[in-house]
C-alpha cells in the first residue's frame, strides 16, 4: 500500500481498575519523534505517550472562545494529523468498555465555554462507534461547552437513507436524531452517499468532499487517454465534476442491483467510449468491492486497456479485499477517512489523507467563515 500524506498519532489502550476491564483510548496525541512507554496489565497493554511542555491544546478566537478538538476511537490517527493541521493537540479524553460492553467516557479537562469538535468516523464495529460518540458528545454538553460540533469523515448507515421496500427503517435519519439528541449542534461530514441526508439533520451540516485530491492524485500521475467512469447513473453528477477537473470524456455504467440479495450487482452495459482508454471509475465508498469490481471487468470486456479506482472511503468488509487483489482493476485510490488495516493493505492501493480538508473546514466553522468557498461549490451534492 502507498500511503501519501500521511500524519502521526497514536491512541493508546488499557484495563480499569477493580472488577471493571476496560480498554482505555487516550486520545491526547504523542509529539513528533516521541517516544511510548508500554506497560503490561493482565491480558491489555497500556500505552502512554508523552506531552511536550508548552504544547498548544487548543485556539482561541479573537473573542476569546476556545476550540478544542477530542477523537474517539475509530481513526485517531487521523484526529492527531488534522490537530497537527490546526496547530494544537487532541484534548483528553477517557475512553473504556465495561465487561458488560458498556462505553464510559471522561474528559480530562475544563471544557466550559469551549468550541468542541467531536471526531469519529462510522467504522466497524459501528453501532459501537455511534454509541461512543453520542456518548463523548452527552458529556460535552453536561460539561457546559458552548458548541459542539461532531465531525463524521464517515457517516454510517448513509446507504439506507430511504426506504426501498415495504417495512424497512430510515436508519440514515436516525442516526442524525441520534447525534441530535446527544446534544451535536453541528455535522461535518465528507462525501455523503446521498445529499438528502443533510435535511435530516435538525441544523447545521458542513458536507465537505474529497475530489479535489483524488483528481489531483489522478492528473499528476495518469494523464494520457482518461475516460471518467461513473459506477451507476446515480454517480453521474459526481462524475460530472471529477471529469471538468480532469479535462477528460465521461462514461456510464448501466447496472441492475438486485434486492433480495444485498452487495450484489449486474452491469448491463457501457455507456460511452472506452476502448483503448484508461479508464477512472469513481464512488464514493468501495465496501464489498461487488460494484466496482464487475464494474472494472466491464470496462475491460468493452476495450479498455486499464482501470483505476478511486473512491473517498475505503471500507473494505467482507471478501472485499480478495475481490480487489484478483480484480483486472490496476489501481485503487481511496482516503483516509477510514482507518486501512494491515490485512487490507494491498500494493495497488494507494490512500491520500484528507487531514488538511477537514482541518480547514473545522477552522472555518471555529471562526465563522464560509465552507463552501474551499470547494469553489464542487462540495453540493
Amino acid at each position: 500500500m502507498t500511503q501519501a500524506r500521511a500524519g502521526s498519532g497514536q491512541a493508546g489502550s488499557g484495563t480499569g481498575a477493580g472488577d471493571v476491564r476496560a480498554t482505555r483510548a487516550r486520545a491526547a496525541g504523542a509529539s513528533p519523534g516521541g517516544e511510548e512507554a508500554e506497560v503490561a496489565h493482565g491480558t491489555a497493554v497500556e500505552r502512554r505517550s508523552p506531552v511536550p511542555r508548552g504544547s498548544v491544546k487548543a485556539m482561541q478566537s479573537p473573542g476569546r472562545r476556545q476550540l478544542m478538538l477530542f477523537s474517539g476511537r475509530c481513526n485517531a490517527e487521523l484526529a492527531h494529523e488534522v490537530a497537527q493541521h490546526l496547530g494544537i493537540e487532541c484534548g483528553p479524553v477517557e475512553l473504556s468498555d465495561f465487561a458488560s460492553g458498556e462505553v464510559y467516557v471522561r474528559f480530562g479537562a475544563s471544557v466550559r465555554g469551549s468550541d468542541s469538535f467531536v471526531f469519529q468516523g462510522h467504522a466497524a464495529p459501528i453501532n459501537e462507534r455511534i454509541m461512543e460518540q453520542a456518548l463523548m458528545i452527552d458529556a460535552l454538553k453536561r460539561a457546559s461547552a458552548k458548541r459542539i460540533t461532531a465531525v463524521v469523515p464517515f457517516y454510517g448507515y448513509a446507504r439506507q437513507d430511504k426506504k426501498g421496500r415495504s417495512r424497512e427503517p430510515i436508519a440514515a435519519r436516525l442516526v442524525a436524531d441520534i447525534l441530535k439528541v446527544a446534544g451535536t449542534d453541528r455535522i461535518i461530514t465528507i462525501d455523503l452517499h446521498s445529499g438528502q441526508i443533510q435535511g435530516f439533520f435538525d441544523g447545521p451540516v458542513d458536507h465537505l468532499t474529497a475530489l479535489p485530491p483524488l483528481a489531483e492524485y489522478v492528473r499528476e500521475h495518469h494523464q494520457a487517454d482518461l475516460v471518467v467512469v461513473s459506477p451507476d447513473a446515480g454517480r453521474v453528477k459526481t462524475a460530472e465534476k471529477f471529469a471538468d477537473r480532469l479535462r477528460s470524456p465521461l462514461a456510464i455504467l448501466h447496472k441492475r442491483r438486485t434486492r433480495e440479495e444485498r452487495n450484489t450487482v449486474e452491469v448491463r452495459e457501457v455507456v460511452g467510449d472506452v476502448r483503448g482508454k484508461h479508464c477512472v471509475l469513481i464512488d464514493d465508498m468501495i465496501d464489498t468491492a461487488s460494484t466496482i469490481v464487475r464494474g472494472a471487468e466491464a470496462l475491460v470486456e468493452a476495450g479498455a486497456v486499464r482501470v483505476t479506482a478511486a473512491a473517498t472511503h475505503g471500507v473494505f468488509s467482507g471478501p472485499a479485499v480478495d475481490r480487489l487483489k484478483n480484480s483486472v482493476i490496476d489501481e485503487i485510490v481511496v482516503t483516509n477517512t477510514l482507518p486501512i488495516t494491515p490485512d487490507q493493505q494491498l500494493d495497488k492501493v494507494v490512500v491520500l489523507s484528507i487531514a488538511d480538508i477537514l482541518a480547514d473546514a473545522i477552522r472555518a466553522v471555529f471562526e465563522d467563515e464560509s465552507v463552501s468557498d474551499l470547494f469553489a461549490g464542487d462540495n453540493q451534492l
